[in-house]
Parts: structure tokens; sequence; C-alpha cells
């Protein structure tokens, strides 16, 4: 176990006058780059890397882990992808693929030493789905897997959003929703009003916008819209046909995954918690964890159910009581 003068303690380390905070040189077919990483306290045996969602989100999700993590003893390291905020941005739509992020993360994770004896991967929303493709690719590095929020199938999350999600709401909002996608006007101040309103308040956080947190809010302003669109779409109501993600699906493939896995879903997330359930059961080794209260940013609006869950993950992994 881990003691608190050990886990605070950052004295002799390259990262100690930043505060762990650090840029790791990544190699591209476009040049060389680099991308911002901050490590938060010292575990040798659980550390958590944090993929964040978008595609072009920050870090900035995940900054309530600071109020529950640590008193764990859990060591995680914050990290924006390439082209995020606080990282390069080359803007270079050609490194906009899965492949590429792939091949990021692990560059990350030999910069920071993670091994099989210590490296629990966790993904978000498009981060659980890079967290899926990086474990398929190297899982031989894994020591755990986290995929939160995000289904096996973008055809499924866009079923779901279409036919259970939409006609939750009121029947004039979603027609005048669908009326704006069918003239693809997306770029229309009146199509973001309505799913703030009416969707994201429901299904991404449940709160009322003026109580949105401060890291939250800072996210949305740092969104890297363009890599957003390209790959996502131009909502979290399901993807925009011409995403490049629009077709992705390893539903099939999930048996290949041996490591140890948690997926997270949430009563009321965007993404159907029962699909969330089901790829639990498909993995070799999984479980899953359902927010009863929560929505797409269940670390935030169903903290209770979450935090206490992801941290019996990591430890009865660490034990080897999974």
């Amino acid at each position: 176990m881990t003691t608190l003068t050990e886990y605070l303690d950052y004295s002799n380390a390259p990262d100690q006058l930043t505060g762990g905070v650090r840029r790791i040189p990544i190699s591209t077919p476009k040049g060389e780059f680099s991308v911002w990483i901050k490590r938060v306290g010292n575990n040798p045996k659980i550390r958590l890397l944090l993929l964040h969602g978008g595609p072009g989100a920050t870090h900035e999700l995940y900054e309530c882990f600071d109020g529950y993590l640590p008193t764990e003893g859990i060591e995680y390291i914050y990290y924006d992808q390439l082209d995020s905020y606080y990282s390069d941005q080359p803007r270079d739509p050609d490194l906009w693929t899965i492949e590429h992020f792939v091949d990021e993360v692990e560059q990350v994770r030999q910069a920071l030493g993670l091994n099989p004896d210590n490296f629990f991967l966790y993904g978000q929303s498009w981060g659980g789905m890079l967290a899926l493709e990086y474990a398929l690719a190297h899982q031989q590095h894994l020591k755990g897997l986290i995929i939160s929020n995000m289904v096996s199938d973008v055809q499924g999350y866009n079923r779901y959003a279409r036919e259970v999600l939409g006609p939750q709401m009121d029947p004039a909002v979603f027609a005048e929703i669908r009326q704006l996608e069918a003239n693809e006007d997306y770029e229309n101040p009146r199509y973001e009003e309505l799913l703030m309103q009416h969707h994201y308040t429901e299904h991404v956080l449940r709160m009322p916008l003026d109580e949105w947190p401060d890291s939250i809010l800072r996210t949305f302003k740092h969104l890297n819209k363009d890599l957003y669109v390209h790959m996502q779409g131009h909502s979290e109501f399901g993807m925009t046909p011409n995403a490049t993600l629009g077709r992705w699906n390893r539903s099939a493939d999930l048996p290949k995954i041996q490591v140890p896995t948690l997926t997270i879903g949430a009563a009321h997330d965007t993404m159907d918690p029962k699909h969330m359930e089901w790829m639990a059961g498909q993995v070799q080794h999984g479980r899953y964890l359902h927010c009863p209260n929560g929505s797409h940013l269940s670390q935030y609006d169903d903290r209770q159910h979450f935090f206490p869950g992801l941290v019996q993950f990591l430890r009865n992994v660490d034990d080897g009581k999974f």
C-alpha cells in the first residue's frame, strides 16, 4: 500500500518543478510534435491514463477526479491528444484517424514507462472508442481497461438517439431538430440552442446550464470543433453521417479482449446502458458498472456510484481478485 508521503512525493522527479506537467514528443508521418500530460500522485501498481472524449475535447473533462482519486492513493495521468487545446495543433486532417491516435497512445505509454504491472487505460465517449482500439492492438501492455459511456457500435448509438432519446423530447422540439438536420443546417444557432436546452442537460450532464462546473465550460470553450466535426459530427445527438467514425463497429471483436475490463453506463446517457452491460459480457473478463442517476458525464452527475465503482475495479484487479 502506497503511503500518503510516498504518493505526494515528487522529489527528484523530472516533473517536480512543474507539478507533474510535461510534454511528450510524438512522431508522426507529418512531423514531430508534442502532447501535454500531467501526472497526479505516485503509485507503482496503479497508474491510470485518461483518454478524453470529443474528439478534440480536453483533459478538463476529468478535473473532478482530483476530488476523489488522491484519497485512494491512485496515480492518474491527464493527457491532451494531439490537436487538442493544451497539445500541439498541426491541424492536419490526415492525422485525424483511429490509427494515428492509437499509435499516439502507445508513444505516450512508452514515454511514461507504463507496463502490464501498472497500466490501466480509461477512456470515455470517443476516449472509450480509442481505449478499445488501443486494447485490440496492444493489450499485452495493459493491466486493466475501462470503457466509459461508449458503445461498441456507432449505428447502435445513432439508433438509440433517434428511436429512444429523441421521442422523449417535446415532439415539436424533436421535429425541429430533425428538420434542421435534414437541411444540414448545423451552423444555425437554433440547432445548438435546442440541443443544449433539451438534450445536453438531460443526457450529457444532468445539471442546469448555469450550474455546469467550470471544468466542463472550459472543455467546451477549448473544443477543437474542426476535429470534432470531422470525426464525430456536429453534436452528441448521434453521429453525422459523413463523419469519419460514422461506420465504426467493434462489437464482433470484443471477445478478443483478454485483460480485465470495466464498462460504465448510465441510465440517462446518450449511449444505451444495456449495450454497455452487454459489452461487459462479451469481453473475456468483464464487469459492468451502472450509474442510475448519471448521464454521459456520470463522473459529475452520479459521482456517488461512479467513483466507488471505478476504485473498486482498480483495487480488485490490483489485488488479483477480479
